[in-house]
């Protein structure tokens, strides 16, 4: 019998302490960042901060029901569009990991765990690469017309808030994405970290980030010169505005004395 995990970005962000104050399933796991719920027996729910919600063997029916049950504690809550789909089969003594089939050994909560973390780390990856692919494409569209005209066609006050809006994209990826962390339980766990190293690299995790980070990068080295050419666009305008009051006063001086 194959079960299925299934990822939903749902939201901008969960408060998880509430969730944990107010969802009456057995919590398994918690830090301030997750929670990790049995729903009903051989069902899991995994509940995370920024916004992603994971399951595991339950019904369209339930998750609705989940859904409607978080959504007083999201910002932003929408309907889900970003998803994961893998299917888990149960193998005595084998452990396989493919894009979308997963074989584990077991039926052990843990390992159910890491693959419902490494799911929704998928998912959040595939929501930050968009953000970040439609930041390099509007960055993009100023260089060229920077190219063509020899000057920016953005004005300073929206180059503060797109300045404002990368670097909080910036900040959100550092905090919610765990990429290069593994869970404690695989510290002292072989089996579990031979998963969850599995897992990192059959979803490509590692690669995907870095790949984010890169555009992260480039716009922000962007954005930093758009800033000085816009810095030195005003100092020169001061400049101006200085040597034409000084013209003034120096021609006021020569009409007085002429008088």
């Amino acid at each position: 019998m194959a079960y299925h995990v299934v990822a939903y970005n749902v939201a901008k962000s969960v408060a998880v302490k509430s969730c944990k104050n107010n969802l009456k399933f057995q919590l398994l796991f918690s830090d301030s960042d997750e929670l990790f719920y049995q729903f009903k027996a051989e069902k899991y729910i995994y509940v995370f901060q920024y916004g992603m919600l994971s399951f595991f063997n339950m019904t369209s029916e339930e998750i609705s029901e989940v859904f409607k049950l978080i959504k007083p504690y999201a910002v932003n809550f929408e309907t889900p569009e970003v998803s994961e789909d893998i299917s888990i089969t149960f193998e005595n003594e084998k452990m396989a990991v493919e894009f979308d089939h997963i074989v584990l050994p077991s039926f052990d909560a843990e390992m159910i765990r890491l693959v419902m973390l490494n799911a929704s780390q998928s998912v959040a990856l595939s929501r930050y690469s968009e953000i970040t692919e439609n930041l390099l494409f509007e960055t993009n569209k100023h260089t060229v017309y920077l190219e063509k005209k020899g000057k920016l066609d953005i004005s300073g006050n929206k180059l503060k808030r797109f300045i404002g809006k990368t670097l909080n994209i910036k900040n959100k990826i550092s905090e919610n994405l765990y990429i290069f962390d593994s869970p404690d339980v695989t510290w002292e766990n072989e089996q579990l970290n031979k998963l969850n190293l599995g897992l990192k690299q059959t979803f490509d995790l590692k690669d995907r980030y870095r790949v984010i980070h890169d555009r992260v990068e480039i716009i922000k080295e962007n954005l930093e010169l758009f800033k000085d050419i816009m810095d030195h666009k005003e100092s020169s305008k001061l400049e101006w505005i200085i040597i034409i009051l000084i013209l003034v006063e120096v021609v006021d001086m020569f009409i007085l004395k002429m008088l």
